[in-house]
């Protein structure tokens, strides 16, 4: 039995509220359980320097906890006067998976950045941060389409993530924290609303697993980016 009673195979309820904020180009606030996270979407007629003149465009992701997303508060990573790696790790995964699911040609030339803020931590904040990052990035290319600035839609596929792991014994989907820190295998699978691949983060966590499991996982997985990117969509509709 999970700690929650949920189902092996149950997501947690998953809501996304659009528009949460006023000044944002695109913003959604993701809740998927007790993990609240706020996902903003920045629109710059600028890219990074590595790829100016080349006519493609860039998204890109900032990552923060706020000081009391969890039980004891953390001090303010810009107090101590640098990100912690766990920080950078996950704004860069943020980043790079929204990037896979983005023609960057029909972009154009410029850089839209993803600001995702934990609210409130549960387990699972970088998948919530990349599912409501989606939302965010698609209301912020809306905003670029309507004004005619951008002709052809450059999102290809929702892009979502889900945690999934083995959990006293068994394979279980979207674990909470209760679950992930105890799981003997841990993790992280994003994919594109048409179940393509963009990248898998595993480890064995205090057991080693096996192909099965693995394939198991995977199909968790699948099912669980397929419950999200509906409800991604049914967001932005």
């Amino acid at each position: 039995m999970r700690p929650s009673g949920r189902e092996l195979s149950e997501m947690r309820a998953v809501s996304i509220e659009t528009g949460f904020t006023k000044h944002a180009e695109g913003s959604a606030l993701i809740k998927m359980g007790d993990t609240h996270v706020l996902c903003t979407a920045t629109i710059e007629e600028r890219v990074p320097p590595f790829i100016k003149g080349s006519g493609l465009g860039w998204v890109t992701a900032e990552y923060g906890m706020l000081p009391r997303a969890t039980n004891t508060r953390m001090r303010r990573e810009a107090a101590s006067g640098k990100q912690g790696g766990r920080t950078v790790e996950i704004q860069r995964l943020i980043g790079r998976a929204l990037r896979a699911g983005v023609d960057r040609v029909a972009l154009g030339e410029r850089q839209i950045t993803i600001d995702c803020d934990v609210l409130q931590a549960d387990g699972g904040t970088r998948c919530a941060s990349i599912t409501g990052g989606w939302v965010a990035l698609r209301l912020a290319v809306d905003k670029l389409m309507k004004a005619g600035d951008v002709i052809s839609n450059p999102l290809i596929s929702p892009v979502a993530a889900v945690s999934c792991g083995i959990y006293a014994g068994q394979p279980v989907l979207d674990l909470d924290y209760p679950e992930d820190s105890e799981a003997g295998v841990d993790g992280n699978f994003i994919m594109m609303g048409d179940g393509q691949l963009i990248e898998i983060q595993m480890s064995a966590e205090g057991s080693t697993f096996s192909r099965d499991q693995m394939n198991n996982l995977m199909d968790l997985a699948e099912k669980g980016v397929g419950e999200l990117a509906a409800a991604q969509l049914a967001a932005v509709a």
